[in-house]
């Protein structure tokens, strides 16, 4: 049976995929050496961390951050489901979702809460059969499910090839000349098994700290 990792369980991993990662990937070893310590927190609660992920997509982080404010504020605390599909579209506008989002956050409700996706029986699942269900919610493609898989139950072997962070990063660490495709992204990675999502995270941490590209 397949179970989610807790930050805990993940923390226990680290020196092991550290390890594993330095000597398979030279320039990943360099990179894992001036970012530090892996650093990931995970979030427990699938449906908040399903309704986060759609307020922030396609929005710069600030604004993003102050929609998220003014829609938890409506409630006081993070709201059920429930709650969230009783919410009427006119307050959800006033904190500045657009009808789109409205509709994806209500739909993802609506399915939660009739128990068309189960989100208690997702940490059971392999990844594809986590995607596989999450994609049937309005507004969630497959790069949003694999962020799922990644921070909130903790896979260790996720490749988001549709991430454009990872595929610049990937551009510069590796000396491509273009953004790589996902088959070219794949096959880098197969250094990286079974430990992809860590190998990822230090992608994106490479241009954070080096600002190379972006």
């Amino acid at each position: 049976m397949i179970i989610a990792m807790t930050a805990k369980q993940v923390a226990k991993e680290e020196a092991e995929a550290l390890k594993h990662l330095a000597a398979a990937d030279a320039r990943l070893a360099a990179i894992i050496k001036s970012v530090g310590a892996y650093e990931i927190k995970l979030r427990k609660d699938p449906f908040q961390s399903l309704v986060e992920a759609i307020i922030y997509q396609q929005l710069a982080g600030s604004a993003a951050d102050a929609i998220y404010g003014r829609f938890v504020k409506i409630y006081g605390r993070f709201p059920r489901p429930a709650q969230l599909l009783a919410t009427p579209d006119s307050k959800l506008r006033a904190c500045g979702l657009s009808a789109r989002k409205i509709e994806y956050l209500k739909d993802l409700s609506s399915q939660v809460s009739d128990d068309r996706l189960k989100l208690a029986l997702l940490p059971k699942m392999p990844d594809e059969q986590v995607i596989e269900q999450l994609v049937q919610v309005k507004g969630i493609g497959r790069w949003t499910a694999e962020m799922f898989l990644i921070f909130c139950l903790g896979r260790p072997d996720v490749l988001p090839v549709g991430d454009l962070g990872l595929r610049k990063a990937m551009q510069q660490v590796y000396s491509l000349a273009e953004l790589p495709s996902p088959a070219r992204m794949r096959e880098i990675a197969q250094l990286w098994k079974p430990y992809s999502s860590i190998a990822t995270w230090y992608m994106w941490k490479s241009l954070e700290k080096f600002k190379g590209i972006g």
